[in-house]
């Protein structure tokens, strides 16, 4: 019996580059703040054209390795948590813009993230950690005639406390997920009165949270969360 034929597919150029450019960035030859080679210089080095040099520094672009700017070299990015999760911002938006399930995953998942995060945040919360939280709350409660700064108050204050934790995963998830979030945020939080209600239980989450408790943070979180969750939906 004759061995099953394994057929070799030939690259594109454009994914050769990609493949040498990117190792170039991930072995150290090219350092997060370096400039990328000249394009002709890359043309040169691998003997190609500009188009597959130009492809291959779009697909570095598009999963964040290099920035690129009009009029100046590409430069190599620091890979952080950070920018990891805004590569998917398109990506997640569109798909929770055409599912109304997958919006009310989302919204589970930050429950039960967030239960977590009050958690920590109780355990490890210093005094100034306190006295920024409530910083934010006094600029979201001066915010209450403008519905855009509320809620930009309203998601430093649940990124503050996940940054607590001093994990920057952590910081990087709930800033992703409250920025897919915000896409579905109504107006309802200001036109229904709703914001002293938010208020209210900011300021119950922050006093546990200065008492280090943290089965109430947990829970004063929980309620939170649960009440405002209806506050999402897609248009």
């Amino acid at each position: 019996m004759s061995a099953p034929r394994e057929q070799i597919v030939r690259r594109k150029l454009s994914d050769e580059v990609f493949a040498r450019l990117k190792a170039m960035i991930t072995s150290g030859e090219l350092a997060p703040g370096d400039d990328m080679p000249s394009e002709r210089a890359l043309m040169e080095r691998f003997g190609v054209g500009r188009p597959a040099i130009r492809e291959a520094m779009q697909a570095l672009a598009g999963i964040g390795l290099v920035a690129i700017s009009h009029g100046e070299r590409a430069k190599v990015l620091k890979l952080s948590a950070h920018s990891l999760f805004r590569q998917l911002d398109i990506t997640a938006k569109i798909m929770l813009s055409q599912s109304a399930d997958t919006l009310e995953h989302l919204k589970s998942a930050r429950i039960f993230f967030e239960r977590g995060m009050a958690r920590e945040a109780a355990m490890k919360a210093a005094a100034e950690d306190i006295t920024a939280l409530r910083a934010i709350i006094d600029r979201q409660r001066a915010s209450l005639d403008d519905a855009d700064a509320f809620v930009g108050a309203d998601m430093a204050f649940h990124g503050r406390i996940a940054a607590i934790s001093g994990n920057p995963i952590f910081s990087a998830v709930s800033e992703g997920m409250l920025g897919w979030l915000r896409e579905y945020h109504t107006e309802m939080l200001i036109w229904s009165g709703k914001e002293n209600v938010t208020l209210v239980e900011h300021e119950e989450i922050v006093a546990c949270l200065a008492a280090n408790d943290a089965e109430g943070a947990e829970q004063a979180m929980l309620r939170h969360l649960e009440r405002s969750r209806a506050l999402y939906t897609l248009p």
